[in-house]
């Protein structure tokens, strides 16, 4: 639902689709690279065993993390980008009280054009 109410177009429900599938491979990705980077070296070289352990746990408590708020926060964000119509609503530009400041035809700049 659209803040007025309407349904949503094919076009915006297209756009969240992309968007989610966007936030969820990106999280995946800096996820898995964050775990690399912190498990790593536990994973590849001959470590004392607890360095080993903390290493480890630390990438399986972390990458979660990361996950999950890098997915919240490009669906935060989407809003904005996609939908700038939705922001400002009521706001007009002070001299003719149109929305935006918009001129009253497309095409014109001014009354005297």
């Amino acid at each position: 639902m659209t803040g007025y109410g309407g349904r949503r177009t094919q076009a915006q429900r297209d756009a969240i689709t992309v968007e989610i599938g966007y936030a969820l491979l990106s999280a995946a990705f800096a996820a898995a690279v964050l775990f690399g980077a912190v498990a790593g070296p536990a994973l590849l070289f001959q470590l004392p065993d607890t360095v080993e352990l903390v290493l480890l746990r630390v990438g399986l408590l972390a990458a979660p993390v990361l996950f999950l708020a890098r997915v919240v926060s490009v669906l935060i964000r989407f809003p904005e980008r996609r939908f700038p119509e939705r922001r400002g609503v009521g706001h007009t530009d002070g001299e003719t009280g149109r929305p935006g400041g918009q001129p009253s035809q497309p095409g014109r700049t001014s009354p005297d054009s």
